[in-house]
């Protein structure tokens, strides 16, 4: 078979799985990086040489030079915060053009009223806490699907953008005066926009039309996603979710690209399960083996800084992310934060008022009273750390990686046992597939 022209990264849990430092690695391979998904909400940690970068909305491809970045039309852009990040990469010493970075003409711009606007919900008094970070990401998806949005191509037209502001503001206003908020003024939002633009506008790209002659010239695209499938407006742990689709499929959607195009998918799969904010979680510890867990994963979120919510591995879980993602198999990582577990518990299913289920119901309801139903393996008292080859793992690690394997029905396709790019047991290339 011919070598994969694509691949596409997800989470395939509730995001944190790692994917930051896998992207990079794989991207040393690729010549194009595409996020495709998401705003600045996300978090990928990237450890080089020992150079620490945390890209919140830059693709993990950006540290490359020979590499082209480019964020997608399914990506909410606060522009704001895209320069300050630029900025903050370039004092790192790497180099940001536009010749190395691109950025959708059509993608949703978030603005400060969607960010007041994400914490006047979050702060009501009634209602769902959904634990967003309170960035904009979901009004801003909201004006997007209601065609009011200011978009990056918008930018360009400043003569036009008073009119459009406007025009958001009919919708925005009603809903401050809701909450008892004053109401906003249009020019203010032109004025900090026009200012803006200049730093944004050279970036602004059709994207599509980079990304089909890349495929055109057989060039490896990596599509990287943000937070995880459970997070998945559609297909997660609603309405504890992300505001946009996490799967694959949106790899098409959000890049401009055809389904056939995205080539292999490698779901991201941490070797434990951690979640940050509110929701369902089976598996979760709240005793000395959770914080056991978070302290030596270092648990805490790239962006919001949150303590995540640990618990044990929970197949069942990853299963169903397998199969409503298309993952033709996974990147398993922190396995050396199990190192020294006497006993490992994984869940393999659920029950839910005297029944069986092997996958997670849609009910938020059904989701909170499920009981896990564990099969214990043995731990190991070796190091998992840094091994690159499965001869480094202790034996009862490498039973571990294949029981996950078989329980989860999708095959492991690397290991990843340290933060360091190069710490990867590698079976299958996801790009010679």
């Amino acid at each position: 078979m011919a070598a994969a022209a694509s691949c596409a990264v997800i989470g395939a849990q509730w995001g944190d799985e790692g994917k930051g430092k896998i992207v990079d690695w794989l991207s040393a391979r690729a010549d194009v990086v595409v996020r495709f998904q998401g705003g600045h909400n996300a978090g990928h940690t990237l450890v080089i040489d020992g150079e620490v970068y945390k890209l919140s909305l830059l693709p993990s491809g950006v540290v490359r030079q020979s590499t082209l970045s480019v964020i997608g039309s399914g990506v909410v852009v606060d522009p704001a915060a895209l320069v300050a990040e630029i900025e903050r990469v370039r004092a790192k010493g790497v180099a940001i053009s536009p010749d190395t970075l691109a950025v959708s003409d059509a993608a949703t711009l978030i603005l400060p009223l969607h960010q007041e606007l994400d914490a006047l919900r979050e702060g009501a008094a009634s209602g769902t806490k959904i634990g967003t970070t309170k960035r904009g990401i979901g009004p801003a998806y909201e004006d997007r699907a209601g065609r009011r949005a200011i978009r990056v191509g918008d930018l360009a037209h400043p003569d036009a953008l008073a009119a459009k502001v406007e025009n958001l503001l009919v919708h925005h206003n009603a809903l401050r005066r809701g909450f008892g908020e004053a109401t906003l003024e249009a020019s203010a939002i032109v004025e900090m926009l026009v200012a803006l633009a200049p730093m944004i506008t050279p970036y602004a790209k059709p994207v599509w039309r980079l990304l089909d002659a890349a495929r055109r010239e057989r060039k490896r695209i990596l599509f990287e996603g943000a937070q995880g499938v459970l997070l998945d407006v559609d297909h997660g742990t609603y309405p504890y979710v992300t505001s946009s689709n996490t799967v694959a499929g949106q790899a098409a959607t959000g890049s401009g690209l055809g389904p056939r195009d995205i080539g292999y998918v490698l779901g991201i799969v941490k070797a434990y399960t951690t979640r940050v904010g509110a929701g369902p979680f089976p598996t979760e510890l709240e005793n000395e083996i959770g914080r056991r867990l978070g302290e030596r994963g270092h648990e805490f979120g790239t962006v919001t800084g949150r303590r995540r919510r640990c618990g044990w591995f929970d197949a069942a879980l990853v299963r169903q992310s397998c199969r409503v993602a298309g993952v033709d198999g996974i990147a398993l990582t922190k396995l050396d934060v199990l190192d020294g577990f006497d006993a490992l518990d994984v869940c393999v299913g659920y029950e839910l008022n005297g029944e069986r289920l092997d996958y997670l119901p849609a009910g938020s309801e059904a989701q909170a009273a499920l009981t896990p139903i564990y099969e214990t393996m043995a731990g190991w008292s070796g190091s998992t750390a840094r091994a690159r080859s499965w001869a480094d793992l202790p034996a009862e690690a490498v039973k571990y990686v294949r029981r996950i394997e078989e329980l989860i029905e999708t095959p492991v396709a690397l290991v990843s046992t340290s933060p360091e790019r190069d710490d990867v047991i590698l079976m299958t290339d996801p790009f010679s597939v």
